[in-house]
């Protein structure tokens, strides 16, 4: 096989399995909005996430070198988690239905998924940005792959919650485990 396709088959593996704990995310900030707003924070937190990935991507070579950066994404994740549980599995245990949601609970929703898609799509570009090294059609092509796979697992991801609350507790392990994945790889790295 050419070194081509082996990396472009690395960053296809890379892409499916991080870009899922963004559309986690994404999809159970979601899921506690009605279907009209639902629509409006997936498009602007995968908007969001679009923006980072083309930022972070170029500033990888820099941020590989920042001691303690995982360990604080790794903080901040679990701060979302605890915000998810509150919002999303504690509020929906008392409530059955949509409620209709002023602007200040929109934009917190949207501040919420940008903060987790930061921490999370570091790892994801720093993969794929390792995967591709000097290839950058395919560095871009990773980019636009995991964007894609995000759009449609969110979705479908807050479509789910909104039938099957047990879902959403799959996700905040998910979440979770990316988080203490975090600290313990800075905190490994600093000891």
């Amino acid at each position: 096989m050419s070194e081509q396709i082996i990396i472009f088959l690395q960053i296809v593996f890379i892409d499916l399995v991080l870009a899922g704990d963004n559309a986690i995310i994404i999809g159970m900030v979601a899921s506690k909005f009605p279907l009209e707003q639902r629509k409006k924070i997936i498009f602007w937190g995968i908007g969001g996430a679009v923006v980072l990935r083309i930022i972070l991507t170029l500033l990888t070579a820099y941020l590989l070198q920042i001691t303690g950066l995982r360990l604080i994404g790794g903080i901040l994740l679990l701060y979302i988690v605890y915000r998810l549980y509150v919002d999303v599995i504690k509020n929906s245990s008392n409530e059955t239905k949509d409620i209709k949601v002023d602007n200040s609970s929109f934009l917190k929703a949207i501040w919420t998924i940008l903060l987790a898609d930061f921490t999370m799509s570091l790892d994801n570009v720093l993969g794929v940005a390792g995967a591709a090294g000097h290839h950058y059609h395919l560095l871009i092509f990773g980019l636009i792959l995991s964007i894609i796979l995000m759009a449609v697992a969110a979705t479908l991801i807050s479509k789910w919650i909104k039938e099957h609350k047990w879902i959403a507790w799959i996700g905040l392990l998910a979440i979770l485990l990316v988080a203490i994945e975090l600290i313990y790889t800075d905190i490994k790295i600093l000891i």
